[in-house]
């Protein structure tokens, strides 16, 4: 398949944000992929090279390396292209322009380019060939490696077209960016090898279980639907975790899970998923990050502790005190993540880890069985140490032994309580948020019951002493039903002077210079800033507004719903912007929160 294909897709999808229109134009273009090339079309779709969780290098590649290469298959200097860099603002873009400019000069055309000693397209670019060159540069590792990247790049480079010359290097300076979610791309993918959307769920199931979309999308496009329907969990491949709803009450909450439920302590920790097969071991954060490495000691726990062949679990890393063996706040154990000296790591900041589920475990897929048949294989399977324990629970069916528990845990040095349904029907949704999972956990010193993960969409620039700094985030909400981030607040407060001194720094990968299509945002910032990063907020309250999009008109025409006097608490690198607050748990915030006002007017 030529590479052409793929640019000439990337250049409908910049200019259009509608998610039906996008859908189209991927439907389009997934008709005209060889089903051999279907998985590498995707992993371009979704900005990368493979799944971060294979822990395989990143591509390496700076601005100064990437001039470099395009000095090269351009032949035009260094200089000339950083001066054309300042102008545009994008690398892609000025590699396009000095290729235009150059063939334009040259009559005839880019074979007399070639005769002349000028950069020459001896042949087409396919996708297989870009995405293998792609990866060689990738893992091009050691001494020697610069001036094998700076060769494959120049060379590469030197063979595309003008516009695929811009979205190659987009490529590589990891700036493409397209706003394409993969709620998206599985909708085409289902189109297109299932012959409908409604196959949806059984395609975004078989991801949930192997979460690498290139190759779910080459099985379905090779084998057909019935091959997804087989799909089970596979060691060494993390499943998308399980997600929870939220509630401040305890009698709703029993309510919610069938009147009772097995309830364990929310440990303020990095929650992890744990595979093993003999003696290899696997360990992904929940974003299905690869941190076996950063945690060598938790892997030895695992080797030893868990006693089937093969299994894949669930669970909390939490640091702990080593002399008091108290447990830790999740910053502490950031700080570990943060130091490079493992060793020293282990020695200052210990971690215990907590198990709460089991997925897989020596043959048998264990995420369509209900919770208590999936705790007691746990316990099997399980032998449990002074730092590696079954999380601790209890099975309640009254209001007040829930609210005891948690108010037990919150002693105890945990965020609150999770409780879950053990009812037939409580199985593992992998990839899912609904009722069967709820978490319970309270701020005490605000009106608003929960601190909420928002997504930074956009950035204002401050006055006085904030002068020149990013000092105020655009946040949004996420709306699953329509895979967009819709603004619920601009944060302003809670920062420290360091934060504020590192911003830019850590918005930079992310800035785009319009609207990023997914996101929906009647304000306009100063800088827009593609959903990526996550930020744990807490608010007074939450309140209707005029300007904000998110449920907007679902509790009052021409209005949506924001938070005030929002304050930032800290950045959540643990999770993914789809990870964040939905739209409907923020309406189910607000309208507790109504009911809880109108029953406190009636008692007064």
């Amino acid at each position: 398949m030529e590479f052409s294909i793929l640019v000439s897709t990337f250049e409908k999808l910049e200019r259009v944000t509608a998610r039906t229109q996008i859908l189209l134009y991927l439907v389009e273009l997934f008709k005209k992929t060889d089903p051999d090339d279907i998985d590498k079309v995707v992993y371009f779709i979704q900005g990368k090279l493979w799944p971060d969780w294979k822990g395989l290098p990143e591509l390496g590649v700076g601005e100064k390396l990437l001039l470099k290469a395009g000095s090269i298959a351009l032949q035009v200097s260094e200089r000339q292209l950083e001066n054309l860099l300042r102008k545009h603002g994008d690398i892609g873009k000025v590699f396009e322009v000095v290729k235009e400019e150059r063939e334009k000069k040259m009559p005839g055309g880019p074979g007399l380019l070639a005769f002349m000693g000028g950069p020459a397209r001896k042949t087409v670019l396919t996708i297989s060939r870009v995405y293998d060159t792609l990866a060689r540069v990738a893992m091009a590792q050691g001494e020697g490696s610069r001036d094998i990247k700076l060769k494959l790049l120049a060379g590469l480079l030197m063979d595309a077209s003008p516009k695929e010359a811009r979205y190659i290097a987009r490529f590589v300076e990891g700036r493409l960016r397209l706003g394409v979610g993969d709620a998206t791309i599985l909708d085409a993918l289902s189109v297109v090898y299932a012959g409908s959307v409604t196959f949806r769920p059984v395609v975004e199931r078989a991801y949930n279980l192997r979460a690498d979309l290139g190759m779910i999308a080459k099985i379905l496009a090779k084998e057909g639907i019935e091959s997804l329907k087989a799909i089970k969990p596979q060691v060494g491949v993390p499943i998308r975790p399980m997600l929870a709803e939220r509630l401040s009450s305890a009698k709703e909450i029993l309510e919610k899970t069938g009147g009772k439920a097995v309830v364990e302590y929310k440990y303020d920790g990095e929650r992890v998923q744990i595979h093993k097969r003999g003696e290899e071991i696997w360990l992904f954060s929940r974003r299905l990050e690869n941190i076996t490495h950063m945690y060598p000691d938790v892997v030895e726990m695992a080797r030893s502790r868990i006693k089937a062949r093969e299994a894949i679990v669930e669970g909390e890393i939490v640091a702990i005190d080593p002399e008091t063996r108290e447990l830790r706040p999740f910053q502490v154990l950031m700080h570990r993540r943060r130091k490079h000296d493992i060793k020293t790591a282990m020695a200052e900041i210990p971690v215990a880890v907590f198990l709460f589920d089991v997925l897989y475990a020596d043959g048998r897929d264990l995420t369509v069985e209900p919770l208590p048949i999936r705790r007691k294989t746990l316990e099997k399977i399980i032998d449990q140490g002074e730092n590696w324990q079954l999380a601790k629970e209890i099975v309640a069916d009254k209001p007040e032994e829930l609210e005891k528990f948690f108010l037990e845990a919150v002693e105890a040095g945990a965020e609150g309580v999770m409780a879950k349904a053990i009812h037939l029907k409580s199985i593992y949704q992998a990839g899912a948020r609904g009722w069967l999972w709820i978490k319970y956990k309270r701020d005490y010193k605000s009106e608003m019951s929960d601190t909420v993960d928002l997504v930074v969409i956009g950035g204002f620039y401050g006055k006085g002493r904030r002068g020149g700094k990013i000092g105020t985030l655009l946040m949004a909400a996420y709306d699953p039903e329509t895979d967009t981030f819709k603004s619920v607040c601009k944060v302003g407060s809670g920062f420290t002077d360091e934060d504020l001194d590192k911003m830019e720094d850590i918005l930079r990968p992310y800035i785009r210079d319009t609207k990023p299509p997914r996101v929906e945002s009647e304000l306009k910032p100063d800088i827009w800033v593609e959903p990526a990063l996550v930020a744990e907020i807490l608010g007074a309250e939450l309140t209707l507004s005029p300007v904000h999009t998110c449920c907007y008109g679902w509790a009052r025409t021409g209005a949506g719903i924001s938070i005030r006097f929002p304050r930032f608490i800290r950045w959540r690198p643990d999770k993914g912007p789809e990870d964040a607050t939905t739209t409907k748990e923020l309406y189910e915030m607000y309208q507790r929160q109504l009911r809880k006002i109108a029953e406190e007017a009636t008692q007064s």
